[in-house]
């Protein structure tokens, strides 16, 4: 079965960037698919808006050119579509001097049916809400979170290391592409994409807080910047949410 439902994306600047890097969006085609994609770009002057916009534009390119497959095949079809998105950002890099060592985070799902696509790059996030709770469906690529893995700092002292925005991984920095890609389940879930300004800003239990009201999805996103930006809106934030028009 494809779930119906109702969508929303925005990105804001925050109170303290000059600039905005974030990208963000929410896609349906006639084939009932859902794509979601989330981007945070990096590298400093224009060269992160660059980044995150290229990408952004490459995959939802790809998603309206995308035949009607099985996951199967849709996987696949993800999975290219993401490395050569990677490609084109660094070739662009190498061949202009004004954007060498841009890059960008990505988060992206892609629904379909009774199953979900989640694909990631850096610490952009992908959660699940439904009536058991806020599921995070990534894991953040960062120097921290490695740090934390292998055993080396505890899961408290997290928040306050220094090297907590360091990140070990990100689109268009290699010709090759290197991210985490997985099939999971889809039971018609809230599905919420976020950059790091976002929860950087706002807790998991205020983000569940949110998602579990009445609002509309627009009204949610418009939520959270709100209170991102009252507890100091230290980064761009870019926010995508999809819901089903039930819960199943």
């Amino acid at each position: 079965m494809n779930y119906k439902g109702h969508f929303a994306s925005k990105t804001d600047i925050g109170r303290v960037r000059v600039t905005n890097e974030d990208q963000a969006t929410v896609l349906t085609n006639y084939h009932g698919d859902v794509f979601m994609v989330v981007c945070d770009g990096m590298g400093g002057q224009n060269k992160g808006d660059y980044a995150s916009k290229m990408a952004l534009d490459y995959l939802v390119e790809a998603f309206q050119n995308k035949r009607r497959t099985p996951m199967v095949l849709s996987r696949a079809w993800l999975r290219r579509a993401i490395k050569e998105a990677n490609l084109a950002i660094f070739n662009e890099a190498e061949r202009s001097e004004a954007y060498r060592s841009m890059g960008t985070t990505l988060v992206c799902v892609l629904i379909q049916g009774n199953k979900m696509a989640i694909a990631n790059v850096g610490d952009s996030r992908a959660y699940a809400y439904d009536e058991r709770g806020l599921t995070r469906l990534t894991r953040d690529q960062t120097y921290v979170d490695y740090l934390y893995r292998s055993g080396q700092i505890k899961q408290k002292e997290m928040e306050s290391s220094p090297d907590r925005h360091v990140l070990m991984n990100a689109l268009g920095i290699y010709p090759s592409a290197s991210f985490d890609l997985e099939v999971k389940p889809y039971g018609g879930e809230t599905i919420l994409l976020c950059s790091d300004g976002l929860y950087n800003n706002v807790s998991e239990p205020e983000i569940r807080a949110i998602l579990s009201t009445d609002e509309r999805p627009d009204q949610k996103v418009s939520s959270f910047i709100a209170e991102a930006n009252s507890n100091g809106g230290s980064d761009n934030m870019a926010i995508a949410i999809w819901e089903t028009d039930r819960h199943d």
